[in-house]
């Protein structure tokens, strides 16, 4: 599925950050990948279900990008 790559941006569904923006960090195997949220910034694994990919993507590596991105 192409929605599922590092960098993309998506919106937590359910669990304690629910409705905050996350940037998928790693692929782990094809039900969980790594996120990072603005209100937790350590990296944890999440299933797929949990999160609704939005159409933009960022490069990880800019570190303002991905403050940007779950700033908004």
């Amino acid at each position: 599925m192409a929605l599922i790559e590092i960098g993309r941006i998506c919106v937590k569904k359910y669990g304690r950050d629910a409705g905050s923006k996350a940037v998928v960090t790693r692929l782990i195997d094809k039900n969980f990948v790594g996120i990072v949220t603005a209100e937790r910034k350590k990296e944890r694994r999440c299933n797929i279900r949990h999160l609704e990919f939005l159409s933009q993507k960022i490069d990880i590596k800019d570190k303002s990008a991905l403050e940007n991105a779950l700033k908004e």
